[in-house]
């Protein structure tokens, strides 16, 4: 066991007490580098930066709105596959080019998209509608990275369900249409609760993905979580101040907030979806 402990200690385990050390300090880098003890500090500064606030909530909401999408659409897509309709594997393939596609380079066509001079607003003049600045209103940006994200990652998950929609038995089906059940009573009482391990799992791993939602939020606002904070996340949140101020013992502070929300989230998953019984 000794290699696995070492691997453990080395890249989790020290990690982990390295950036409970972080917090508990004032780290100064210019200069040399120096470490002065403050305590709690940094965690009670959380309470009052308005700036964390704006990161939670920003991120609250593309997690609440983002997490039910890409799992309701990954069903969707895998009950349709798993159908038996015609050319399935090229569909499979088609699916899942967003997953194997790199996330910079989907930000970017999704930029070009967006754009003043972009293919939506191109749309727009076309059907006689004006034009629209879709990267610079605050309402509207995080919605942008949001609709990007479901089209992308839907068919990660679409898969993990195909995989899992193949190992129901016939049988089930079988018996329930003995007993008079129509598709949609045997998607509801069979299918589903037969892939609640299999949801909790998609929810749960779509949860931790989405709270750590950094690079698609650096490449629309340019690091800076603009336009007016709207697409500034928690993960943002913590690189502004490591790499823009210099404020590495705060930084600790709220990547531990985030592990702190991330841990209560997937306990309480595991109480709604029975987690327990996996």
């Amino acid at each position: 066991m000794m290699p696995a402990i070492l691997v453990l200690g080395i890249f989790v385990v020290l990690p982990i007490l390295s950036a409970v050390f972080l917090s508990l300090q004032k780290v100064q880098l210019l200069g040399g580098i120096e470490y002065q003890f403050i305590g709690f500090r940094n965690f009670t500064r959380l309470a009052e930066d308005e700036r964390v606030w704006i990161a939670l909530k920003n991120t609250a909401e593309y997690v609440a709105i983002v997490v039910p999408s890409q799992t309701i659409l990954a069903l969707i897509l895998a009950v349709t596959l798993n159908s038996g309709i015609r050319g399935q594997n090229w569909w499979r393939i088609l699916y899942f080019l967003p997953t194997v596609t790199s996330s910079a380079v989907l930000t970017l066509i999704f930029m070009w998209i967006y754009n003043t001079d972009g293919l939506l607003n191109d749309f727009l003049a076309v059907m006689g509608l004006p034009r629209y600045n879709w990267l610079g209103d605050p309402a509207v940006a995080l919605k942008g990275i949001m609709i990007m994200n479901i089209w992308s990652t839907a068919p990660f998950y679409m898969v993990i369900y195909l995989a899992a929609l193949q190992d129901i038995p016939q049988s089930l089906y079988e018996a329930a249409e003995l007993d008079g059940a129509n598709g949609w009573q045997k998607f509801i009482h069979v299918t589903i609760p037969i892939l609640q391990p299999v949801t909790f799992f998609v929810v749960t791993m779509g949860v931790i993905g989405t709270f750590q939602l950094f690079d698609q939020s650096y490449i629309f606002s340019g690091g800076t979580g603009g336009p007016n904070n709207a697409t500034l996340t928690v993960v943002l949140l913590i690189y502004q101040a490591v790499f823009r101020n210099l404020q590495m013992g705060y930084a600790a502070a709220i990547a531990f907030l985030l592990a702190a929300i991330i841990i209560a989230i997937a306990l309480i998953q595991r109480r709604i979806f029975g987690g327990e019984r996996l």
